[in-house]
């Protein structure tokens, strides 16, 4: 499907020069002819060995190949569920297949068809500069009253350091649980690394005010804070964003209001604060997945998440209209790193004997960061 038909679909089709809110642009074409073929051949010979683990926001032709799909966390989840499988190709970025291996068995490997699929948002939080930050916190003697909570979408390193800090790991879908929790632990909040998804839950879920959410900035002196504004806030949020989600504003909601009153908005808890508010409904990616299965037959929904979601849900869904929120494509750039070419190439060298791409978490780094999602798992 084009992009055109993806972006205003059904009765709107038609219109979609005339209201602007299309644009052209598709992946382009496996280079090989035979790649399909080769990879069904590979995933035959691997058989039950090996687990097939595909995100949400992958393209058709690695979904296609998947066991599996869902978000990261679900992922990670269904790789310690089924022990049996030797082998876990992980077709997502680099801190979810860390993740799985933190969470599998020490007779499975996890693999990462290309170790350069990483997250823009993950790589914002080095564990260096958040060490730094909670040594600062220590100095103004806010630490021991401060619980770390850190995103999924983060690095083993920062869930280690979150698990070794007393706090949890949290998920897009129970980011306020975590964070209710986290406050009958101590007084503030040290939230990594999306900023987005800890001021909206704050603010949006908590009933705190922009005001309690000041933002801790690891490029600027003492995070670009005063001790003041450290000693007041409520929540201290990391300064990191996803790329993907960050792009949508006001006015692509605007827009998609004017040329179609009728449609809801439907975005993800890591987009802007301003456009999770005026969003009709807010949801994680599963939440996403969910709403549309469960809407009325013809209605009508501009989505702000990943391109390659918006277009699955709309090629199945096909008696909705199902637009795509921005007007310009919105692939994630890293999560696309991972293609047939490379999933391939994985199955082909494991069934050759050699395991290739493998993610493995340091022993002590796995303990603390363990402990930071096993304290998610049991949240109230």
């Amino acid at each position: 499907m084009a992009l055109t038909d993806l972006l205003l679909l059904g009765r709107e089709r038609d219109l979609t020069s005339e209201r602007g809110v299309s644009c052209e642009g598709e992946l382009p074409p496996a280079s090989d002819p035979e790649l399909v073929e080769r990879a069904q051949k590979a995933r035959a010979q691997l058989g039950s060995r090996a687990m097939i683990l595909g995100h949400h926001y992958q393209r058709d032709e690695v979904i296609n190949f998947a066991d599996i799909t869902g978000d990261s966390f679900k992922l990670a989840q269904a790789a310690a569920d089924n022990p049996e499988a030797e082998l876990i190709i992980f077709c997502g970025v680099h801190f979810m297949a860390e993740s799985a291996d933190i969470l599998t068995g020490p007779h499975q490997k996890v693999i990462l068809p290309d170790l350069a699929a990483g997250c823009s948002m993950a790589d914002m939080a080095a564990a260096h500069q958040v060490q730094s930050a909670w040594e600062h916190f220590s100095k103004l003697g806010i630490a021991a009253r401060t619980i770390p909570i850190t995103y999924m979408n983060s690095s083993a390193a920062i869930k280690s350091f979150t698990g070794e800090h007393g706090g949890a790991v949290c998920t897009s879908s129970n980011a306020e649980r975590a964070m209710s929790w986290a406050f009958t632990q101590g007084e503030k909040i040290f939230f990594l690394p999306d900023q987005h998804l800890g001021r909206n839950t704050a603010v949006l879920k908590l009933g705190l005010s922009l005001n309690d959410c000041v933002v801790w900035n690891p490029w600027k002196p003492q995070g670009g804070l005063t001790d003041e504004e450290l000693l007041a806030a409520k929540v201290i949020l990391w300064r990191g964003h996803c790329s993907v989600h960050g792009r949508f504003s006001i006015e692509n909601i605007t827009d998609v209001r004017t040329k179609l009153p009728e449609a809801k908005i439907l975005v993800h808890p890591e987009c802007k604060h301003e456009v999770v508010a005026e969003a009709d409904v807010v949801g994680s990616t599963e939440a996403i997945i969910r709403t549309i299965e469960q809407s009325p037959v013809g209605s009508t929904w501009a989505i702000g998440t990943e391109l390659n979601l918006v277009q699955r849900l709309a090629n199945t869904y096909t008696d909705r209209n199902i637009l795509f929120l921005d007007k310009t494509v919105c692939y994630c750039s890293t999560m696309n790193r991972i293609d047939l070419p490379h999933l391939v190439w994985a199955m082909e060298n494991l069934n050759q004997g050699r395991v290739i791409n493998q993610i493995e978490v340091d022993s002590r780094v796995a303990s603390f960061a363990r402990v930071a999602l096993e304290r998610m798992l049991a949240l109230p």
